[in-house]
């Protein structure tokens, strides 16, 4: 059994490469093929699970290489580096990294709350929640000045050599916007292409201010998106890329993810947090009553909510415990 081990281990370093023939999982996966001892032979390679020990984690960070910036906004930074070793005249090169790092900093009880181990409950808005509780906590939001960072971009104060395509700012404040990479795209890898799509306009929080009225706008938004990504990136046409909205989102400015269909969906892009925005415009098409003022705010939307988040503390478990109506577990 040990030679047999032995023998098996002994096989991998014999791999000579000869072209890559797939890479999924938004790059974390890769399928090599090549030959061991003049047999064809085909490696796949995947990231492991970090190791959860104190001594690893607690030296990751003080031993990486080739740390590179991509950006840095307010509190919010973010890299690429290489977490091992590497042989050679590469062992400097950022082109090697093989980690994304996002860092907060100083970060906020809430940050730690949002990034903490915590339950989902999948919440059901109706209406009269998003009205009368929903709408007040998005209002509070904004008023906080939660959205000052997302202006400062918009207006070009800052975050502008992060930009990847923008309208002149001011000149149609109705369709103007800009294109900035989503914080956890490595900016390298098309087929985990993940873009934010950030309007000028500020009337409109998120999904549920969309109405019949707004159609021509989106119809408009949609092809200025689709045009303005495939200008900047020419190997990508627009069937590969697909357009939604969160809800909830992260934060109350109307903003449009758009994506490579090649990124295989996580978290963000799961059933109960992205919303099409073709789904979106065809429901707006088909409304019955109050002419083009009828919208989004008249359906009912179901999405998750993590057990620390404040809406679900604030709002969705306070109504449970007084109904027992607001939400159920996924």
């Amino acid at each position: 059994m040990t030679d047999g081990k032995a023998d098996a281990e002994a096989l991998v370093p014999k791999f000579k490469f000869e072209r890559l023939l797939n890479q999924d999982q938004a790059g974390r996966r890769s399928a090599l093929y090549g030959s061991i001892d003049g047999q064809p032979a085909l490696v796949i390679l995947e990231r492991a699970p970090f190791p959860s020990s104190a001594d690893y984690l607690g030296a990751i960070t003080a031993n990486l290489r080739a740390l590179k910036n991509l950006g840095a906004n307010d509190i919010y930074h973010w890299y690429l580096a290489n977490s091992g070793e590497i042989r050679g005249a590469a062992a400097d090169n950022h082109e090697f990294a093989d980690l994304k790092i996002n860092l907060i900093w100083p970060c906020t009880e809430k940050h730690i709350r949002k990034y903490s181990k915590q339950g989902a409950r999948f919440v059901t808005e109706t209406p009269e929640i998003y009205r009368n509780h929903v709408r007040p906590y998005m209002q509070a939001q904004r008023e906080a000045g939660r959205l000052n960072w997302a202006f400062n971009i918009i207006e070009g104060r800052s975050e502008v050599e992060d930009v990847i395509y923008r309208t002149p700012y001011g000149q149609d404040p109705e369709e103007g916007f800009l294109l900035l990479p989503d914080l956890n795209w490595d900016r390298r890898t098309l087929e985990a292409l993940h873009l934010l799509g950030l309007v000028e306009r500020r009337d409109i929080w998120s999904l549920r201010d969309l109405r019949k009225k707004h159609l021509p706008w989106l119809r408009h938004m949609k092809a200025k998106f689709l045009d303005a990504t495939t200008t900047v990136y020419p190997t990508i046409e627009a069937d590969q890329l697909k357009l939604y909205v969160h809800y909830q989102p992260t934060y109350y400015h109307f903003h449009i993810h758009i994506v490579h269909v090649a990124l295989e969906a996580g978290a963000t892009q799961a059933t109960g947090k992205a919303v099409g925005l073709d789904s979106i415009i065809s429901q707006l098409e088909t409304m019955q009553g109050d002419g083009e003022e009828a919208g989004m705010d008249a359906v009912t939307l179901c999405y998750t909510l993590g057990e620390a988040s404040d809406l679900w503390v604030d709002v969705f478990e306070p109504l449970k415990r007084k109904n027992g109506t607001a939400s159920r577990s996924p």
